[in-house]
C-alpha cells in the first residue's frame, strides 16, 4: 500500500478538501463565481462519498471536493482513493494531525485492491502525507489492514496449513520474533489433541504455529487465533451456499498476525506471544465423527455434537496452554470466525466480543468508536452454561438447540481460560458482504485496530 503515499508532494499536486452538507456553503462562500456556478451544476451537495472535481481557467482539476462522513476522520477520504484518477493530492484541511493522520489511513484502506490472480496495470492516486501527519503510523496500520485482508482473501488453495504457517514465519523474520511450529502426529506427542482431530482427516498436515517477541521482563500479551484454512463441516457438511467463502475460516489467525504486526512495528514494551491452530476440516475416512469423545490439553473430555463446530475445538488446546505455567498473561485474545449466531445477533460489519473485564470492554469501545472500527458486546450468560452439557463427557462442543448460538460458543472457550486471566474473545465475520468506502468487498480486518489501540494504550 506504500505507493498510494508520498512523502514529497511533487509539481502542484492537487488539493483534496473534505467537506459536509453543513460546510459546504460556507467554503463556496470565499469562492470565485465561476467555481460556485461549477458546483451548483454539478449538483454536489457534500454529501458522503461524493466527489467534486473543480477546473481552473485552463479546464485542468484545480481542487477536488469530497464529502464525507462525519462519524469517523478514518472514513472521510476513503471513497476518493479508488475513484480519483492518478497523480497526487494533498489533504487541505484545518482539522488537526489526529485527525488528518486518521483520515490518511481511510484513504490507505480504500486504496486497498487484492491483485494477486488479476493482472492490472493501473497506477493509483497518491496522498502526500505532510510532516505533522504520523506517516508511521499511516504505513503501520494500512500495511497491518492489507495483510489481514490479502490472508482471508486468498484461496484456500493457496491458504492451507503450510502456507497460513509460512506467512507467520514471513511475520516473524521481519520483526527478529521466534517461530516454530508442532506439526502431524507431533501435535498428539505435544498434547494438542484436538487440533489433530479436527486436522487429521485432511492431506494437508494439521499443526501448532507460534510467534514470540519483545522481552521476557515485559507485560505479557497473548493472541490466540482459529486457522481453519478451509471448513466443509467436516461429516456435518456445509451446504454448497455455506461452504462458499469458508476460505475466510482461517480469519481469526490472519487478525491476530494483524495486531501482532502493528504491535512489532510499533515496538510497544510487551512481551507477545502468538498462537494459531491452522488446520483443514476436511471429510475422510479418518474425520472425527458426531458422537466421538475428544480429549483436550485441558483434560477435559469433549462428546463432538457437530463436526462443524470446530473451530473452538482448535482454540481450547490453545487457550489452555496460554494460561499455563508462571507466565500467564497480562492479556490474552483470541479471534475466531466462530458462530453464525453472531452473525445473527449483530450483523456482519460488527465485531461482537465477549468478557467478564468491564474496564477492559469500556477501553475497547471507547476506541472501536474513535476509529470507526465497530465492536458490540454480548452477554457471558452462565446459566446457559447448561446447553452444553453431555451425559458421556465432561462438556459437548455445542448445544443441540438453535438458540443463543454465540454464546455457548464462548462459554465453551471459556472453560478453558484460566479465571484469573483477563481475557476478551472476539467473533467476528472478517468479511465485507458489500463495498463501501474504505472497506471493499472481500477479507476484512474487524475489530483489530480497536483491540491494538487498547493494548497501546495499557502497555505503552
Amino acid at each position: 500500500m506504500r505507493e498510494s503515499f508520498v512523502l514529497e508532494p511533487g509539481h502542484n499536486p492537487i488539493d483534496l478538501i473534505p467537506v459536509t452538507p453543513e460546510s459546504l456553503p460556507g467554503w463556496l462562500e470565499g469562492q470565485p463565481a465561476r467555481l460556485r456556478a461549477w458546483v451548483e451544476a454539478t449538483g454536489f451537495k457534500g454529501k458522503p462519498d461524493s466527489l467534486c472535481l473543480l477546473p481552473d481557467e485552463h479546464g485542468r482539476v484545480q481542487c477536488v471536493l469530497a464529502g464525507m462522513d462525519r462519524d469517523a476522520p478514518v472514513w472521510a477520504l476513503a471513497g476518493a482513493a479508488c475513484r480519483l484518477s492518478p497523480g497526487i493530492y494533498r489533504l487541505d484541511s484545518d482539522r488537526d494531525a489526529d485527525w488528518r493522520t486518521q483520515a490518511s489511513i481511510g484513504w490507505g484502506l480504500g486504496a486497498y485492491r487484492f491483485e494477486r490472480y488479476k493482472a492490472s496495470d493501473e497506477s493509483p492516486p497518491a496522498l502526500y502525507l505532510p510532516g505533522d501527519v504520523d506517516a508511521d503510523e499511516v504505513a503501520r496500520v494500512v500495511d497491518a489492514t492489507a495483510l489481514v485482508r490479502d490472508l482471508i482473501n486468498t484461496p484456500s488453495q493457496d491458504m492451507m496449513p503450510e502456507h497460513l504457517s509460512e506467512a507467520a514465519r514471513m511475520l516473524a523474520d521481519a520483526h527478529g520474533a521466534r517461530f516454530s511450529t508442532v506439526e502431524g502426529d507431533a501435535l498428539l506427542d505435544e498434547n494438542y489433541p484436538c487440533i489433530h482431530a479436527v486436522g487429521r482427516a485432511s492431506h494437508h498436515t494439521p499443526r501448532k504455529v507460534e510467534l514470540t517477541w519483545g522481552k521476557k521482563a515485559h507485560p505479557r500479551v497473548t493472541l490466540v487465533g482459529k486457522g481453519v484454512c478451509f471448513d466443509s463441516g467436516g461429516l456435518d457438511i456445509k451446504s454448497s451456499g455455506g461452504m462458499r467463502h469458508m476460505k475466510k475460516d482461517m480469519g481469526g489467525a490472519a487478525h491476530v498476525l494483524g495486531v501482532a504486526q502493528l504491535i512489532m512495528a510499533a515496538m510497544l514494551p510487551v512481551r507477545l506471544r502468538v498462537l494459531i491452530g491452522a488446520v483443514e476440516n476436511a471429510i475422510s475416512g479418518d474425520a472425527f465423527r458426531p458422537g466421538d469423545v475428544l480429549a483436550s490439553r485441558k483434560g477435559l473430555s469433549i462428546e463432538i455434537e457437530n463436526t462443524d463446530a470446530e473451530g473452538r475445538l482448535v482454540l481450547c488446546d490453545l487457550l489452555t496452554e496460554a494460561c499455563e505455567g508462571r507466565d500467564k498473561p497480562d492479556l490474552l485474545v483470541d479471534f475466531a470466525t466462530l458462530t453464525g449466531a453472531a452473525r445473527v445477533a449483530v450483523g456482519t460489519e460488527i465485531a461482537a466480543c465477549f468478557t467478564d473485564d468491564d474496564a477492559l470492554y469500556r477501553d475497547l469501545e471507547d476506541a472501536a468508536r474513535t476509529l470507526g472500527d465497530p465492536v458490540w458486546r454480548l452477554p457471558l450468560h452462565g446459566p446457559y452454561r447448561s446447553g452444553l452439557d453431555s451425559q458421556v463427557a465432561d462438556i459437548a462442543n455445542c448445544g443441540s438447540g438453535p438458540y443463543g448460538g454465540a454464546i455457548t460458543a464462548a462459554l465453551f472457550l471459556k472453560e478453558f481460560v484460566e479465571p484469573d486471566v483477563p481475557w476478551i474473545h472476539f467473533d467476528v465475520m472478517a468479511w465485507n458482504t458489500r463495498d463501501r468506502p474504505g472497506r471493499p468487498k472481500g477479507g476484512e480486518a474487524m475489530g483489530m485496530r480497536a483491540m491494538f489501540e487498547v493494548i497501546r494504550g495499557r502497555f505503552a
